[in-house]
């Protein structure tokens, strides 16, 4: 047995860590391999695609549960993922009775904290030593029950494991909550969308602002747009540092260039590839690529390019519609120029793009406190874990 300590810790502990196999600290199970026949109420099944939240809207009847599991998840136990996604794992924080398939591991221990193991698994030690052991040959890839037994952990006293696993289980909680609001954002953003513009044989949409009440008109892209297509790139100019982004059929830009060939505010659309038809908005100089087109308005006192933005984007999906039957799908300039758009008058248009916009940097916000939360927690489990 080998004894480490990690680079970072709490105050007053400063015992060497021991290292463990899982199994000599942990009682390991897995679940069910036969396929249960569900119902639609009795006891909860837990399979793979459960691990994040160990809820679910698939159950067993009581009989099946009684006969089948013998050895059954309980409070304070730990799951793990083993075949598929492998190594993703939560803690047990209920009474209610819970069955299981086999592709979910049970960690039943008396000598580790369940927050700390849970952690533990995260921890890129553990995690490389699972990988090692996990069969990627196989379809899906798994790791065999006695394999996980086999994974060593670091393991220090039982006081030093409740203080680390109740720091994560805290960050964990954070890190939830922060994607819960990110969650209802979208979904907001989501309502909105469908609201703020009419309906197919609609002339006004369902929510607007007040003092706006005339019909929306329809026209074509075409007619209210220029739309061009993008130079051939050399990919051997890119350079992180260059200031201009090149945006070439893809959902962001690829590279940054010295050069420019389009100054925003403009629309891009992916021309070709996997991701043609995907829409963004460029505020500022870009050089485009012969794999997307851009799209500027010719009378802006008439159209706003952000509530256009808004609204091509909200209906992306059309453009789907559009790609052509070939081996690489594609979008033709005529397609982009034929594309339907209903307006209001500019002003309501403003509101609108304004509105969006504010949305989007309230989206963005959240989004970036939650990828940084994320970027912390990494740091921590790197620091606090040998």
């Amino acid at each position: 047995m080998s004894k480490k300590s990690p680079q970072l810790r709490f105050e007053g502990f400063t015992d060497d860590w021991e290292q463990r196999k899982l199994n000599e600290v942990s009682d390991i199970y897995d679940g069910t391999h036969q396929t249960p026949k569900y119902q639609d109420d009795g006891v909860m099944f837990l399979s793979v695609e459960n691990i994040k939240t160990l809820t679910s809207n698939k159950f067993i009847s009581r009989e099946a549960f009684e006969d089948e599991f013998k050895i059954r998840p309980q409070r304070g136990d730990v799951l793990m993922t083993r075949i598929g996604d492998i190594g993703t794992a939560n803690v047990v924080e209920t009474d209610e009775d819970l069955a299981y398939y086999v592709s979910l591991a049970l960690f039943k221990s008396e000598e580790l904290n369940p927050y700390f193991l849970q952690s533990s698994i995260y921890a890129p030690f553990v995690q490389d030593q699972i990988w090692k052991r996990t069969l990627h040959i196989a379809f899906p890839k798994k790791i065999n029950k006695n394999e996980i037994g086999q994974v060593p952990i670091n393991v220090p006293t039982l006081a030093e494991q409740t203080k680390i696993g109740s720091f994560f289980k805290q960050l964990d909680n954070t890190i939830t909550l922060h994607q819960r609001k990110l969650d209802l954002l979208k979904e907001q953003k989501k309502g909105y969308l469908q609201k703020m513009f009419p309906k197919n044989g609609e002339k006004v949409p369902e929510l607007r602002f007040a003092g706006f009440a005339d019909d929306w008109e329809e026209r074509k892209l075409g007619e209210i747009s220029k739309t061009t297509i993008g130079e051939f790139v050399i990919k051997t100019k890119q350079s992180d540092e260059s200031p201009y982004p090149v945006y070439n059929g893809g959902r962001s830009y690829t590279g940054k260039y010295d050069e420019y060939n389009n100054d925003g505010p403009k629309i891009v659309i992916s021309a070709r590839g996997a991701n043609a038809g995907f829409v963004n908005y460029v505020s500022g100089r870009y050089w485009a690529g012969n794999s997307c087109y851009s799209v500027s308005v010719t009378k802006e006192d008439e159209f706003s390019i952000g509530y256009l933005y808004q609204f091509i984007k909200y209906n992306q999906v059309l453009f789907t519609a559009y790609q052509q039957a070939a081996n690489i799908p594609s979008v033709s300039k005529s397609d982009v120029e034929k594309f339907s758009i209903k307006y209001p008058t500019v002003l309501e248009q403003k509101k609108i793009e304004s509105f969006f916009k504010q949305l989007n940097n309230t989206i963005a916000l959240h989004q970036r406190k939650l990828d940084l939360l994320k970027e912390q927690k990494k740091g921590f489990l790197q620091k606090m874990f040998v």
